[in-house]
């Protein structure tokens, strides 16, 4: 079964069109589908119009969120209500062409387990949001390890077992395929088609390129100390430690060779600081090591995902938690 979930936020003028045409492409693939539409605290009235077409479309699910809660936690409440073993999600703004869903689909018969949409004709303005978005995904790209051209499009295609236990916060839904691709999952992107926004205005400015450079730094981090976080936190307040005496044997060496006083140089103050930036930092890495414990063993959680097991030469099916041969 197909699940195509697209948050809303504010697309009055979209949302009529946007049913019809994905409901069209829907049916083109002759599989089973649902539409989720998760209103994100829209305030423009979007919410009735969306009301009014679950009343005539059984393959539709409207989910309204309390308040404006944000793109990635409307996503996620669809990921968590849909019932499809296939997830694509997509934006609301019609910038995204739901005929390329079977694309997608057809990408992903081809063995993959993520197919990321990559808008290489983009029909966004250069230099507010081309160019920053191209920049950004350069440095992911770099960071992560996973080469994509194009995290920031939205118009994905997901097998569900790849999102089993995937909880995502800030800005980080553009990220699940980093996740994934570091889970083992083989990740792949096809050109998709971008269309001009002709209702309405884009919800993103300048600033979601800020919130995602720190989102990255979460998930870098969370990908490579989570099990080890005292690397990290120790790591630091030892070079803050080391660098504190050797401050102090400088601000030593001027009294006694220099004929400076100590309380001539500001050396003995940066000394006392950086010691104490040292020892607490220590002290967060043991406490971040007590947490990492208690986030593996409080859930039952392991620290480790086995591929596959092979017992006799024979390959017992259980691959990234599934049966591949099935």
């Amino acid at each position: 079964m197909l699940s195509i979930i697209i948050p809303i936020y504010n697309e009055r003028d979209n949302v009529r069109e946007l049913h019809a045409r994905v409901t069209e492409e829907a049916r083109k693939l002759h599989i089973p589908y649902e539409l989720l539409l998760i209103d994100d605290g829209s305030k423009d009235g979007s919410a009735e119009i969306l009301d009014e077409l679950a009343a005539g479309d059984d393959a539709l699910v409207v989910i309204h969120l309390a308040r404006n809660c944000g793109q990635t936690a409307a996503l996620m409440a669809g990921i968590d209500h849909a019932a499809g073993d296939i997830i694509v999600p997509m934006d609301g703004d019609l910038q995204n062409d739901p005929a390329d869903i079977g694309r997608l689909l057809a990408k992903l018969d081809e063995g993959y387990d993520v197919v990321s949409g990559w808008r290489k004709d983009r029909k966004d303005a250069e230099l507010t949001r081309n160019l920053p978005s191209h920049i950004a995904n350069r440095l992911i790209s770099f960071v992560s390890g996973v080469r994509l051209h194009d995290y920031g499009c939205s118009l994905k295609a997901y097998r569900r077992e790849v999102l089993d236990g995937v909880r995502i916060y800030g800005e980080m839904h553009r990220f699940i395929p980093i996740y994934a691709s570091w889970q083992g999952a083989r990740v792949t992107e096809i050109p998709v088609t971008h269309h001009p926004r002709v209702h309405g205005k884009s919800k993103y400015g300048l600033e979601r390129i800020f919130k995602v450079l720190l989102d990255l730094c979460v998930v870098k981090f969370l990908d490579r100390h989570l099990v080890k976080p005292i690397y990290v936190f120790g790591g630091f307040g030892l070079f803050a430690v080391l660098l504190s005496l050797l401050t102090l044997l400088w601000a030593l060496g001027l009294k006694f060779f220099g004929d400076t006083s100590l309380i001539q140089t500001p050396l003995p103050t940066f000394a006392g600081l950086s010691f104490l930036l040292g020892v607490n930092s220590i002290l967060m890495g043991l406490l971040a090591e007590v947490l990492s414990r208690t986030y593996f063993e409080a859930q039952d959680k392991k620290s480790y995902k086995i591929r596959s097991v092979i017992r006799g030469g024979a390959d017992d099916g259980h691959q990234d938690g599934r049966n591949r041969n099935a």
